[in-house]
Formats: structure tokens, C-alpha cells, sequence
């Protein structure tokens, strides 16, 4: 698919560039399953750095990791009817197993809600048993027609979240707190601005109460929702029958909460920073920070590889995620090219005459370079990951602003969705949300909690606007 020289221009077909750029950067492959993906040691490198973090602040606040069955009764899911019907599209179901016809055909996994459920309503029986904090790291199959390279795939790796708490005020303040949690991922890791919000009840998650969400923008303008958190209130307690006796001893229902990030979060670092050349990885997540490339002849080989490597290990002490390409094989300008598409936030050049000035060339991904000193540069470049992160931070949010606008007509409605968000007013009704998605394939994003409080009608059918402020509207992935 992709070409052998070079990339497509973003410009000229962006979604040909993502699909290069995630192969050519060796971040994955095709499975022989449609829908499948092969994630390689560089994808999965990132996916790494993007579990590590997360699950440290995970259990910073107290959550633990357990694991459930891939496979879950059909009774299960159909407990629930909104739930249900929210995924019977996506449902993979086995019905045949060890040579027979099974009694009750099984699900595999598309999210954990309802097995979980059924293992609470025995675990818990009273308020002491409660708060419950789970997360899963795991794999979920959601059987997607159009699929995409982290995007959309019939089956992709995932963390899910899940809380039971004895009041509704518990269960919200933990719905934002893991929000929180995401939206510091993407801003403070991956170098992303995100916009937090409600999710209409079109948008919501199949049997919530409500749905949360951080929505970021993409380089073509595109919305992409980078991760949810769900208020389930007492939806799948009633239809698990977990129940416990609180302090006043009276029987309740629990309310439960759902949070997710998946692999797409890997999605959104690709189109939200990378460019023609390739891949910009944000400096906190990517598995190789700073790359050195050593320039020489057969003459200095010897002593620019043993400075090298002395750099690498002064670097890898200073705290850097460093490595050292000393293949033989490849020149370095090829070696230049390679690390720009896999997004290397850094290039270190060490020739023979860096070496007698005692410097090295500093290459930024982000274009420019510098001499710096050779004995500096493992104190100095911890910062210059930092400034790389703010910058790269800055560049994303000022694209998104300049792609962003308030509309208050349909043609400019219109207008504005072609190049990015719609600011607008709506009537919160759902045939009318339905009509402005099949007329311009905009969907509603969120209801941002930090929006101006303002009134208005809706920007399609004229009532009044449903949610005191204006709704963020985008084509989206």
C-alpha cells in the first residue's frame, strides 16, 4: 500500500498518509483476519509508555487491576436492554465449541459491564464492601465493517474501568476523576489539547445514565474521541441485582461507573502531530527520545563509536530514553530519514570533527538544529525534551483554535465542519441531531463543561438551543 519512496502529502489525501506512515514507520501491519492489526515492537513500545502512565495514576487513586472472561453468556448482555441493543451490530459470538454446538451461545468480550456486574451481585453484600475499584488491561472484539490501523479494528487492546459506589455522588465525582486522569494523559504526555464534555444522549454509551468524554482534533480537522467515562447509575445493579445494606440498614442498589481508553489514543498522537516527513512523537511517550547518529570514516570509526557510546550511556543515565544506531550497513543521511519518520523527538550528530571542537549537532524533529557541547548536552537535554513537549503542546492547540469557529446560520454550519469545529447551538432533540449527521456528516462531539454560558436556537431547526451553552460539532473517526 505504501509507496517505496517517500509519503503522500497530508494535504493531498490524508487518510493514504496515515495508513503509509503507520506501516512505513513500522507501528503495524495488516492481521490475515479483516479488521485485525499486527502491532509491531515500535507500536508497541508506545502503547507501553501510554500503559505505564496511566496505570500509575490508576492506582494513585486507588484502583486495582483484576481480569475477567473473554467469554460471556448471551444472557449476560441481553440483561440490559439499551446494552444490548447498542452492540448487537458489533457482537462476535461463538456457537460452536470442542466439536459441539454449545447450549447457550458466548459473546467475546466487546466491554466487560455486564460480567462484571454478575461477579459484584456475589462480592457485595454491604457498604463495607464498597467502594469497588477495578480496571482491566485486556483485549475487547467489536466487529467493525470499515476498519482503520488503531482507529477502528475488530478487536484492539484497551483498559476498562469499573467502580460500584454506595451513592450517585460518588459514582459522578469518580466519572470525572478518571476523565481527569485522561484528559492529563493527552495534554501532559501526549502533547494534546483536548476539549472535555458531555456527550449527548444520541452519543452516549449503550445503558448509561450519561457519558463524558475529551475529544481532540486532527490535523485534517477531524474530531477523534480519545477516551470516556460513564455514569451508569443503578442500570446494570438492577439488572445484576447487586445490592448491599447500607449503614442505615436499608437494602440499595449500587451505582456503577465505566471509564476506557483503547489503542486509538495511539491514532490520535499520529494525526494530531506528525507531518510529511512522518511520525513527531510527543517526547513523554515516545520509546526512543533522542536518537545519536555517528558520522565517520574507516579511519575514526573506532574513536567516534567509542564517544558514542560513552554519550549514550551518560544520556541513558541522565534519565533519557536513547539510542544508538551504529549499523554499519546504512549511510547516515538514510539513518537522518529513517529516525524523522519514526518521529525521534532528537538527533544527536558525532563526527570526527565534533569531536576535536568537543560538540555535537543537536537536530530537532521539529526542525532546526544547534551545536552543543558533548559534556552538556546529558544535563541540557532532559530540558529540551520538556520545551519540545510545550512547543509541540502549543502548535496543536493553536491548530485547533485557528480550525475552530462559532456559527449561528446552517450554511455556515456547513461551512465551518468542512475545515474543523462548529460552535453551535442546538435543540438536544435526536431526529434533529440524526438530520444534520446525514446531511453533513457532523455529529455532535460534546457539551464542553467549561463553555460560555450563553442562549441561543438551534443552529438547524430554529428551537430553542437545549443546553444553555454551544455544542462542539465535527466530522469525526
Amino acid at each position: 500500500m505504501a509507496k517505496e519512496k517517500g509519503l503522500t502529502p497530508q494535504s493531498q489525501d490524508f487518510s493514504e498518509w496515515y495508513l503509509e506512515v503507520i506501516q512505513k514507520a513500522e507501528l503495524a501491519d495488516y492481521g490475515p483476519v479483516r479488521g485485525t492489526i499486527v502491532v509491531r515492537p515500535y507500536g508497541y513500545a508506545i502503547w507501553e509508555n501510554i500503559q505505564q502512565v496511566l496505570d500509575r495514576m490508576f492506582k494513585e487513586t486507588g484502583h486495582q487491576n483484576a481480569y475477567f472472561p473473554l467469554f460471556i453468556p448471551m444472557s449476560f448482555l441481553k440483561k440490559e436492554a439499551e446494552h444490548v441493543e447498542g452492540f448487537s451490530p458489533e457482537l462476535a459470538v461463538v456457537t460452536h465449541a470442542g466439536g459441539e454446538e454449545l447450549e447457550e451461545p458466548l459473546a467475546v468480550r466487546p466491554t466487560s459491564e455486564t460480567v462484571i456486574g454478575y461477579m459484584w451481585s456475589k462480592w457485595i453484600k454491604s457498604y463495607r464492601d464498597l467502594p469497588q475499584l477495578l480496571n482491566q488491561w485486556g483485549n475487547v472484539v467489536r466487529w467493525e465493517l470499515r476498519t482503520r490501523p488503531f482507529l477502528r479494528t475488530s478487536e484492539f487492546l484497551w483498559q476498562e474501568g469499573h467502580t460500584a459506589h454506595a451513592t450517585r455522588e460518588e459514582a459522578e465525582e469518580e466519572v470525572r476523576r478518571m476523565l481527569g486522569i485522561y484528559a492529563k494523559l493527552a495534554r501532559e504526555y501526549a502533547a494534546i489539547p483536548v476539549i472535555e464534555g458531555f456527550k449527548t444522549e444520541k452519543e452516549k454509551f449503550a445503558g448509561a445514565v450519561y457519558t463524558t468524554t475529551i475529544e481532540a482534533m486532527m490535523k485534517d480537522g477531524k474530531a477523534l474521541q480519545s477516551g470516556t467515562s460513564h455514569y451508569l447509575g443503578e442500570n446494570f445493579a438492577r439488572a445484576f441485582d447487586i445490592k448491599f445494606q447500607d449503614k442505615d440498614l436499608q437494602v440499595k442498589y449500587v451505582h456503577t461507573t465505566s471509564w476506557g481508553l483503547s489503542w486509538r489514543f495511539i491514532g490520535a498522537i499520529i494525526m494530531t502531530h506528525g507531518d510529511d516527513q512522518g511520525l513527531i512523537l510527543p517526547p513523554r511517550l515516545a520509546p526512543i527520545q533522542a536518537v545519536i547518529v555517528p558520522i565517520y570514516r574507516e579511519e575514526s570509526r573506532e574513536r567516534v563509536l567509542e564517544a558514542a557510546y560513552g554519550l549514550k550511556r551518560r544520556l541513558w543515565e541522565a534519565g533519557v530514553r536513547v539510542h544508538l544506531d551504529d549499523r554499519d550497513q546504512y549511510t547516515p543521511g538514510f539513518k537522518f530519514h529513517e529516525w524523522e519518520l519514526k518521529g525521534v523527538p532528537y538527533r544527536v550528530e558525532l563526527g570526527p570533527k565534533d569531536l576535536e571542537a568537543g560538540e555535537v549537532v543537536l537536530a530537532t524533529r521539529l526542525g532546526g538544529k544547534e551545536r552543543v557541547g558533548l559534556e552538556v548536552l546529558p544535563a541540557l537535554l532532559p530540558k529540551k525534551l520538556d520545551e519540545f513537549h510545550e512547543a509541540l503542546y502549543q502548535r496543536a492547540l493553536a491548530f485547533r483554535e485557528a480550525h475552530t469557529r462559532k456559527v449561528d446560520t446552517y450554511e455556515a454550519f456547513k461551512e465551518a465542519v468542512q475545515e474543523g469545529f462548529a460552535l453551535a447551538f442546538h435543540c438536544g432533540d435526536k431526529a434533529c441531531e440524526k438530520l444534520i449527521q446525514e446531511e453533513t456528516t457532523a455529529t455532535t462531539r460534546c457539551v464542553p463543561f467549561d463553555g460560555e454560558a450563553e442562549a441561543g436556537v438551534c443552529v438547524r431547526c430554529g428551537r430553542p438551543a437545549a443546553y444553555g451553552k454551544r455544542v462542539v460539532f465535527a466530522k469525526a473517526y
